[in-house]
């Protein structure tokens, strides 16, 4: 049998640390310029669009083009999967300022990871709905129980029309800073979507830290048993 050799392609593109910084800048689900990627990971203008170029060629970085303006994002939930499963067996950066720290500590609190939530957060709500019977865990993913049906539809999340989607549903992501799986897929995204139109939690510019707000920290604690109220 013919082994597929294109997977070092890949492995080589993440190997790269300018390219590494850029695609872990990438997993806040957002689209960014590419000067801004370059700011963020600490590159020349110029030698990000170089590694911009490499990592669209290889599917990896999708591009999306409003007038003269080109703006990046990472090509679907499958890179950003593969991104945080390396950053949880990577060794720990080493801090070296007090405003690094800061930043550190708001990361593993509460982020995006691509398009669902993650961090300490992520991963108590998904403790959460395993200890209320909302979710059963299997090997890769997590099944959701008659339970956790009615909720998630009073929760006013639509679970017939997310199956409808061509992506996964509610699979298990490893988190890189809790060492634990946390819900991702569609379901995964539909949760980060449906706690920003309550006003629980805001996005941040330029990182994939997440704000809770008095709201939120109110509702995680009445709904789901989360104590987020040392957020700040």
């Amino acid at each position: 049998m013919k082994t597929n050799t294109n997977a070092a392609i890949i492995a080589s593109l993440v190997s790269e640390a300018s390219r590494a910084a850029i695609l872990t800048v990438l997993l806040d689900g957002r689209y960014h310029p590419a000067s801004e990627l370059a700011y963020m990971a600490g590159i020349k203008p110029q030698t990000a669009s170089f590694h911009l170029a490499k990592m669209v060629d290889a599917n990896v970085v999708a591009v999306s083009q409003h007038g003269r303006h080109r703006y990046y994002g990472i090509q679907n939930q499958e890179v950003a999967q593969v991104m945080e499963s390396f950053l949880s067996i990577a060794p720990p950066i080493k801090i070296k300022s007090l405003k690094q720290a800061k930043e550190d500590k708001a990361i593993r609190y509460a982020r995006t990871c691509y398009d669902h939530l993650a961090g300490n957060l992520g991963v108590a709500i998904t403790t959460s709905f395993l200890h209320k019977g909302l979710i059963d865990e299997k090997k890769e993913i997590f099944t959701i129980t008659e339970d956790g049906k009615e909720f998630f539809t009073s929760f006013q999340i639509d679970l017939e029309k997310l199956k409808k989607k061509r992506r996964s549903f509610s699979h298990k992501c490893l988190d890189w800073s809790e060492r634990r799986p946390h819900l991702a897929g569609a379901l995964g995204n539909a949760l980060l979507e449906r706690f920003i139109e309550l006003h629980w939690i805001q996005q941040l510019p330029k990182t994939r830290a997440i704000k809770i707000t008095a709201e939120g920290e109110k509702g995680f604690k009445e709904i789901f048993a989360v104590d987020m109220s040392h957020s700040s």
